[in-house]
């Protein structure tokens, strides 16, 4: 199976140092730090870069079960919303929402509902995730346009 790669470099204290971020494929490097992951400060940060990852994969996964079952979405976007909370552990990813728009033609809410369900527990970012986060998934299905 395929291995994937990514790296980060940390100079200082925490609250005071900063660091980088780079994916193994070179199409990402990018600048983190405290403010940036535990603030609002600039930069990225390593939950947002697993929100990226998760509403990549259930896209993928539900244009995947969308096709098995003669259904080829015409736009499928999905924002996934990583929350940060306090535990006794220390900060920790307690949730996370999922929230996908497509864009099919001919197929019923409540045959897409039952995809997107699907394509939350089946994509393989939700599945290293599961019992680590509550996982939730808002879905809304678009007409689309035949001829588009």
């Amino acid at each position: 199976m395929t291995i994937r790669e990514a790296s980060a470099e940390w100079q200082g204290a925490l609250r005071e140092g900063s660091g980088r971020l780079r994916l193994g494929s070179g199409v990402f490097e990018g600048a983190y730090s405290f403010p940036s992951r535990f603030e609002n400060g600039p930069g990225t940060n390593p939950e947002e870069l697993i929100a990226a990852a998760h509403a990549g994969c259930f896209s993928m996964a539900l244009s995947a079960i969308l096709g098995r079952e003669g259904h080829i979405p015409w736009n499928i976007r999905t924002t996934a919303k990583v929350h940060l909370g306090a535990t006794a552990a220390g900060p920790t990813i307690t949730r996370i929402e999922l929230e996908t728009q497509a864009e099919i033609a001919e197929l019923g809410a409540e045959e897409f509902e039952r995809f997107a369900q699907s394509a939350k527990t089946t994509c393989l970012v939700s599945r290293a995730l599961a019992g680590v986060a509550d996982i939730s998934l808002k879905a809304v299905l678009v007409d689309a346009v035949e001829d588009q």
